[in-house]
Parts: C-alpha cells; structure tokens; sequence
C-alpha cells in the first residue's frame, strides 16, 4: 500500500551529507599540489620591497608561474576579462601581453598589496584556503553523489538480485535483450543516447530501472525533474518485464508539491529514504 503523499511532504529529510560533503581536502590538497612549485616561487614576493620588478623578473625566469595568477583570485579560467574604459582580455596562460598590462593587473585587483604589505604568510597556505572556498560550489553535485550511495547501501542488502550503476540503454539490451531505444529519457537527442540510469536491478522475473535525486532547495529543476519521470514511468508500463524505481527525497519539493503529487499519483514505485529504511525495496525486489 502506497503511503499518504501528506505524510511523504511531512517528512522529506533537510540533508544526506556525510562528512565529507561539506569539503573535499582530498581534492583541495591534490589542486594545491599541482601548483606547489610555482606557488612557492612566488613566495619571494611576500614582503618584498619591489614587488613590481621582482614580479617582472620571476615572470622572465619562471614563466609558469603566470598560471597561477588567477587562482590567487579563485578563478580557474587562464583568461580573466575586465571593463577599464573597454573589455581587456588578460590571457595568463600565455605571456602575450606587455609588463605594463600585468603589473596593472596585479595591482588594481589587490594582488600586490596583498603580497608586499605581508598581509599572508604562505601563498600555499592561501591557496589552500582558496580551493576550500571554491570547492563549495561542488557540494551541489555531490549531493546526488552522496543520494546514490545511500541508495546501493540499500540495494546491497537485498539478496539474489544483480545490480548494476550507470547503465545504459545500449548496455542493457546486450545484457539483457530488453531494447529501450523509444524510450525518451530527455529531449535532447544526444543527452537521451548518452543517458545512464542510477541503478539497474534484475530480479528472478523483472528488471528494475531505477533513478535517484535528492534535492535540498527549490527550483525549476524539480518541476522539470517530476514532469520528466511522470512520462518515463508511463512510457515503461507499456514494456513487458520491466518496471521503473524512483528514489528522491529534500525537503525542495515542498516548493513543487503539485507537480510531484501528479507523478506521485500515476507510479506504483515511489519511494523516500525513510521508505528505504522501512525495507519497502526488500518487499519489491524479492
């Protein structure tokens, strides 16, 4: 018996991080690693007493070290644009432009001050820092990272069943011989050929496809997202031996609680993680 959807509104979860979703220092001490070399080289210029020409002249021996200057500003791109007067394009992946252009750079957008007036310590350190704060704007993708994994932790549990992540349609008729070419993943034509499901299950009479997604604020996403499985849901009915599994949770549906109500209301597997928890997947999946 499918549960009351007030009840699914009622308890949508606020988060799934664990602990490494709010940082990921592994990635952050592998992106300072690649730049160690000529972050310390530029160290020399902490203090200095004429930063411009010691600018210049480590530019002249240690061309690499031009690289780096956006990152100092948290920038990842090698061309930064900025409007003075007109649009100047600074290319620091190649040393195309005069002194002038560079030392100017480095100094309306604080970069000097910030190394000749011993404001840091370490430009490594600073970094550091610096890729902590851009690796926030990861967390958002890692949020479905972190769904999918609470997701297989449950799938694992249930016996007698072969799983498989990130299947294909193209994968599952060779594995399988069930073709899902007409079905529409996404209206893109080449997103829909590329398009993988989060989990493929095979019981002992059925094959599961099954998509997961968490979503912790509101957008047109979500509506998106609802619209999207409603058809899916719909269009796999009609293929004999296979059903479709979704697994979505966050309290951003709150904001789209008509539209997934619709879906909600035409599919026989809706499941929440407290659904999860429950065992609701061993009674499927048996």
């Amino acid at each position: 018996m499918k549960r009351d959807f007030n009840d699914i509104m009622n308890n949508l979860k606020t988060t799934v991080a664990d602990y490494k979703y709010y940082t990921d220092f592994d990635k952050v001490f592998r992106n300072v690693e690649k730049y160690k070399i000529e972050l310390n080289i530029l160290n020399s210029l902490i203090g200095s007493r004429d930063v411009e020409t010691d600018f210049i002249n480590i530019l002249d021996n240690y061309p690499n070290t031009l690289k780096v200057i956006p990152l100092l500003l948290a920038v990842r791109k090698t061309e930064i644009s900025v409007v003075d007067g007109r649009k100047i394009e600074f290319d620091f992946k190649n040393r195309t432009m005069k002194n002038e252009m560079y030392l100017k750079f480095m100094r309306e957008t604080g970069l000097f001050d910030l190394l000749e007036n011993n404001k840091i310590k370490s430009l490594e350190d600073y970094i550091t820092g610096v890729e902590v704060g851009l690796d926030t704007n990861a967390r958002k993708n890692r949020t479905g990272t972190v769904m999918e994994t609470a997701v297989e932790y449950f799938l694992k549990q249930i016996p007698n069943i072969e799983l498989h992540k990130e299947m294909t349609k193209t994968a599952i008729k060779e594995v399988y011989n069930i073709n899902l070419d007409n079905l529409i993943l996404n209206t893109d034509d080449k997103k829909d050929a590329e398009k993988k499901f989060d989990f493929v299950v095979k019981t002992t009479n059925k094959l599961y496809l099954i998509e997961t997604n968490f979503y912790s604020g509101s957008g047109s996403k979500l509506n998106e997202t609802a619209r999207s499985f409603k058809s899916l849901a719909r269009d796999i009915k009609n293929i004999k031996g296979v059903g479709f599994i979704w697994i979505t949770d966050g309290i951003g549906w709150k904001s789209a609680r008509g539209n997934l109500k619709e879906t909600y209301d035409i599919m026989e597997h809706f499941y929440t993680l407290i659904d999860l928890e429950e065992g609701k997947l061993f009674t499927v999946l048996k």
